[in-house]
């Protein structure tokens, strides 16, 4: 691991990265640490996973996709949380479930209206 001031030291078994002694002579300790021994990092359990998504997403046609996509997700998020909807209504998971189902499917179906979801002979359609 790599720190601010390009000082690189191994990590542990453990997931840790202990700078000490390389910190005392740093001229970016003031803005790295306040400890005494020196910097400590730590590394999260889900890390490999994060490294492994950080690097797909460098992709230039991972990129290309998720411009694609990401607005309307970003915009599906607003809708749901929208008019007060931040916080769930109910105590119990099963009742919040039943909630969320139901403004999901509102906002789904509000969607399908909107890009000309009509009934013909008993069949649904976008016209």
């Amino acid at each position: 691991m790599t720190c601010p001031g390009q000082q690189t030291v191994p990590i542990t078994a453990e997931g840790t990265a202990t700078f000490g002694a390389r910190c005392r002579t740093c001229p970016l300790r003031q803005r790295c640490t306040t400890s005494k021994t020196g910097r400590k990092l730590g590394r999260l359990g889900n890390y490999d996973v994060l490294h492994a998504a950080r690097r797909a997403a460098a992709d230039p046609d991972w990129q290309a996709v998720y411009r694609q996509h990401r607005p309307m997700v970003e915009r599906s998020v607003a809708w749901l949380v929208a008019n007060g909807h931040r916080r769930v209504r109910f105590r119990g998971t099963d009742r919040n479930r039943m909630w969320l189902d139901h403004r999901v499917a509102a906002i789904n179906l509000r969607q399908l209206i909107r890009r000309g979801l009509t009934s013909t002979n008993g069949a649904w359609a976008i016209a």
